[in-house]
């Protein structure tokens, strides 16, 4: 019999492939969804985070983070059990080539009340950090005062920054490699004078699962030319460090992050945490461990200009 030619039509093949493909990515786009609601409706509870007639107000970098982090909070809020208002922030640093539409146009959209505050902080940045020394460090205590103020100012009873666990796991290495302490980030921290209560509901979530969300959900990811562009962070050598660990031993940085939860003083060393002579755990803030210090960190940034 002669061979008879093939009646697809290419264009159809290829359909049905995108189509495939999208179909894919709607399933892993969906799981994903659940996954991150389900880790930080978990970190919320777990941490008393939200309560009734909270303001809470949500940190906005530009980054997959802080974007990932609004969406499922306000994913959740839709179904909490609990009533809470959500407002997000961004804070323009004036750094040269900002797209500063970028954020409105989205949040616009979202119809969620928000505010841009403008205040030229990479001026002062740029003038008093030496060329080739790490800015985060200033960078970061200037926003965190203005953050502050603004919070103060408009009844936030919440602030919410996009910390998420592969954070908290790197700030404890850097604390323990370049400043001789034991010590990482709080999933709730409230400020020493009592003006401010700031969480992190994507402490549990995984660094891998939001990067991958928000390229499915196609954030408009704004780069940091700042801080974001230096070479050779401390934080950057921690991150690649456990990002290695993850690939070569699969369930590591879990049971790391399990340790974070689950201390034992006494088998410790901090003469100030135990009372070694009567066998007691101290009380107090250096006990408490969640109080802001008088010279806090506050976060993944300050820690790299140790």
């Amino acid at each position: 019999m002669p061979e008879t030619a093939s009646t697809t039509d290419p264009s159809e093949s290829q359909t049905e492939l995108r189509g495939e493909a999208d179909r894919k990515q709607k399933l892993e786009l969906n799981k994903l969804q659940k996954r991150l609601r389900r880790e930080v409706g978990q970190a919320i509870a777990d941490f008393s985070m939200i309560e009734a007639g909270d303001k809470v107000m949500c940190c906005l970098s530009g980054g997959k983070d802080s974007y990932a982090m609004l969406d499922i909070l306000l994913n959740l809020q839709k179904s909490a059990p609990v009533s809470f208002e959500l407002i997000a922030v961004n804070l323009d640093q004036k750094q040269p080539g900002f797209p500063e539409e970028v954020l409105p146009d989205y949040l616009a959209k979202l119809g969620i009340e928000y505010h841009i505050i403008e205040k030229d902080t990479y001026s002062i940045v740029k003038e008093k950090v030496p060329e080739g020394k790490t800015t985060c460090g200033l960078c970061s205590r200037l926003r965190r005062g203005i953050l502050y103020n603004f919070a103060e100012e408009h009844g936030v009873t919440k602030i919410a920054l996009g910390h998420h666990r592969d954070d908290m796991l790197e700030t404890l290495f850097l604390n323990m490699f370049y400043g001789g302490k034991l010590k990482s980030m709080p999933p709730v921290l409230h400020s020493d004078d009592g003006r401010n209560t700031v969480i992190r509901p994507l402490a549990y979530a995984r660094e891998k699962d939001i990067a991958r969300y928000a390229a499915l959900r196609e954030f408009p990811i704004i780069p940091c030319n700042l801080c974001g562009s230096q070479e050779n962070l401390q934080r950057q050598v921690i991150k690649d460090m456990l990002q290695g660990w993850d690939r070569q031993h699969p369930g590591r940085l879990e049971t790391m992050f399990r340790a974070l939860c689950n201390v034992e003083p006494s088998h410790l060393a901090d003469t100030e945490l135990f009372d070694f002579r009567n066998g007691e755990r101290r009380t107090g803030s250096a006990a408490v461990g969640n109080v802001e210090p008088e010279a806090p960190d506050f976060g993944r940034l300050d820690v790299l200009n140790i």
